[in-house]
């Protein structure tokens, strides 16, 4: 059998399954394991820093496959069940014609799998993941992982927010869950609201793909949690933080996105068993006010990593002195990229001479994000900043309250907001006091009020 044979018989059992097809990196996995490599030559041609996640992926095909062929796929005899297969049938033709019937269907019980529940949703796996990232390396986010997915399979907790500052790593984490738990959902469907800011838009899109009943237009946010009671669904919505007002304390809804507002209150408050993630850099105000104890929400906000694994395909040297650039540039995977690449360009990849300079170093593209922040703050949170920027000690409310004309009203507010964006540090002595993060502190500098 050549490869691509391979690759068919298992991508039209995998479509058979879960209603997707394999991605590159499942396809990668397939041919490495046909050819009888280790997780560790796998993950080496695929530019992986590490074997587990290759056979994470491994392990995701072996139990799709058992599910499909109703015996046990392993690493050990996957080859082998695969040429079994292929010469069980004279040719690919008949083994196309024999998967691609009911294709769509997937059920927990085979018996009920041609029924329709009482709101005419057919059991129908749809995947669209049309507009997630594809994630080549992964790291140092085990806890995290972990958190996500208890939440998740455990403890069905229906909203989730996934927080923390720009290129922290929100998407990469979320989308890793998914590339290890796509099977564990009838309905996944990933949207980014950069690209598909109305969330009717997105309700039709999934109702239509789901239900053949014609759509109720003044009715879909309850045919759409007549989905979510009825089958496993998991949505994810990326870049939340364009759903709110610039130049407002953060999580403030624009007038015209309040319908999203509508849709993670009933998220927590409905009977179902879907769950909606929310990634953001700005807490929304309805996580605010439900307690995690009384309802099933959950906020995971992610800090920078320490791994120095995230600077070993980079090309850089001095590997001794790779903990301290991590440090220096908090750990930030897209701030560590930005300034690898300056480093690689001017210092031929040295980091030791880069860090001889002494300074803290701001690209160009750093500017830029760290302008955007600035401008996305309210006037008060601007000149809290900008106060906190003149001084080289962290500062106390009393200290802010002395400098700035603001009322202890304003003021309070204003450091909750940078706060839920992940913009202040406290420090709690015998008094709370407030600190910027160097990055953010020298990036004032640059920015034009």
């Amino acid at each position: 059998m050549t490869i691509t044979e391979v690759l068919q018989i298992v991508d039209q059992l995998v479509e058979k399954q879960t209603g997707g097809h394999l991605d590159d990196l499942e396809k990668a996995v397939v041919k490495g394991l046909w050819q009888s490599k280790t997780y560790s030559e796998i993950a080496d041609e695929c530019r992986y820093d590490s074997k587990n996640y290759i056979g994470d992926v491994s392990r995701k095909l072996f139990k799709i496959l058992s599910k499909q062929l109703g015996e046990d796929v392993n690493k050990y005899n996957f080859a082998w069940t695969i040429e079994r297969l292929a010469n069980s049938y004279n040719s690919l033709q008949q083994v196309s014609l024999i998967n691609n019937s009911h294709i769509n269907w997937c059920s927990n019980n085979p018996q009920d799998s041609s029924k329709k529940s009482e709101q005419n949703f057919d059991k129908k796996c749809y995947h669209d993941l049309t507009l997630a990232p594809k994630i080549t390396h992964f790291y140092d986010r085990t806890l995290e992982l972990q958190t996500l997915s208890h939440w998740l399979t455990a403890q069905n907790t229906r909203l989730i927010s996934v927080l923390g500052l720009p290129g922290i790593g929100k998407t990469t984490l979320v989308k890793r869950f998914i590339d290890l738990n796509l099977q564990n959902f009838d309905v996944v469907v990933w949207k980014s609201i950069k690209l598909s800011q109305s969330l009717d838009s997105i309700i039709t899109e999934i109702l239509t793909r789901i239900n053949p009943v014609p759509i109720q237009a003044d009715n879909k946010l309850t045919q759409l949690f007549n989905l979510l009671r009825e089958q496993r669904c998991l949505i994810i919505l990326d870049d939340v933080q364009e759903l709110f007002a610039s130049t407002q304390f953060a999580g403030q809804y624009k007038s015209e996105y309040k319908d999203y507002q509508t849709l993670c209150t009933k998220m927590s408050e409905i009977e179902h068993q879907s769950s909606l993630i929310l990634i953001s850099q700005e807490q929304c105000q309805e996580m605010l006010c439900l307690d995690e104890d009384l309802y099933p929400v959950k906020c995971l906000e992610l800090e920078g990593v320490e791994n120095t694994k995230i600077l070993r395909n980079q090309g850089l040297k001095d590997e001794e002195s790779w903990s301290k650039l991590i440090n220096l540039y908090e750990g930030n995977p897209v701030y560590l990229k930005d300034i690898a690449s300056l480093i690689k360009n001017v210092f031929l990849g040295k980091v030791a001479e880069f860090l001889a300079e002494d300074s803290l170093i701001l690209t160009e593209e750093m500017k830029y994000r760290f302008s955007e922040l600035f401008h996305r703050l309210s006037p008060i949170e601007q000149q809290i900043v900008l106060e906190l920027s003149k001084s080289n000690q962290p500062m106390s409310r009393e200290d802010l309250r002395q400098d700035l004309e603001l009322s202890s009203m304003d003021l309070i507010n204003g450091l909750q907001s940078l706060n839920r964006r992940y913009l202040l540090k406290r420090i709690e002595r015998e008094k709370v006091l407030f600190n910027l993060s160097p990055l953010f502190r020298i990036s004032l500098r640059f920015v034009s009020i």
